[in-house]
């Protein structure tokens, strides 16, 4: 039995699987190989939660992970495209066999105050919850665009995961994820912390927890412009695509 998580009045629970993932290390990239994380970073779930359903007027807050299969990994050569042309020789270390459940819920973006008017957290909930049930909006990938996943709706917690009474697991120091202008008052900068997973289930502190180690790369960053009736449409007007 894992132990009970706090679930939010708009937490959205789902299932993700592949038969690959690649949650990079940045250290092993700078050789032109690429290994995997053992555990997908909250960067990483975040992203496939924003293929499922994105709004500017939005931010999602990746509350906590199971790992349902036993992690294993696979080496496979690549011939990359290099940058002056022609191809190059690498190992790319993927997990395979991966299937995860996410808990997750969505927070107003502070940094978007003219989208206000588009602040329906029930209608927003309810189309994410839609938008699982077909798949998600846009592909959804583990970590890297060859790692095809799929995405089903779930309840946190259900059936059994091969870490159930496992115990505590340290990943050690890891990448948490990435902090974007349009969400941080127009820093750019990086996020670590130490990763530790209990019974399968990793908890991720949120992005502004005093656990994370962080470094802003870029200060003072413009984003994207949003004006509903101009480049975006409301949650009134939203359909979800077939």
């Amino acid at each position: 039995m894992i132990q009970e998580i706090s679930k939010k009045r708009n937490s959205i629970e789902f299932e993700v699987y592949g038969k690959y993932a690649l949650f990079s290390d940045p250290i092993t990239r700078i050789g032109g190989e690429k290994y995997s994380y053992q555990a997908p970073t909250y960067q990483a779930l975040k992203g496939i939660l924003e293929s499922i359903y994105w709004k500017p007027t939005l931010v999602w807050i990746i509350d906590a992970v199971r790992i349902m299969n036993k992690i294993q990994t696979e080496g496979k050569g690549i011939r990359p495209i290099k940058m002056g042309g022609g191809n190059d020789l690498a190992y790319y270390t993927y997990l395979k066999d991966v299937k995860y459940q996410v808990l997750a819920h969505f927070e107003w973006n502070e940094t978007r105050p003219n989208l206000q008017n588009d602040r329906n957290e029930h209608k927003h909930h309810n189309m994410t919850k839609r938008s699982i049930e077909k798949g998600g909006r846009r592909d959804i990938f583990l970590g890297t665009r060859e790692c095809q996943a799929y995405a089903i709706p779930c309840s946190f917690g259900e059936g059994s995961s091969f870490y159930d009474n496992y115990g505590e697991l340290d990943f050690g120091f890891m990448l948490h994820g990435m902090d974007y202008p349009d969400e941080t008052e127009g820093d750019f900068g990086v996020r670590f912390w130490n990763c530790k997973m209990v019974d399968g289930v990793i908890r991720f502190p949120q992005p502004g927890d005093d656990a994370i180690k962080r470094r802003v790369i870029r200060s003072g960053l413009e984003s994207k412009e949003f004006i509903i009736g101009e480049n975006i449409c409301s949650v009134d007007e939203e359909v979800i695509e077939r």
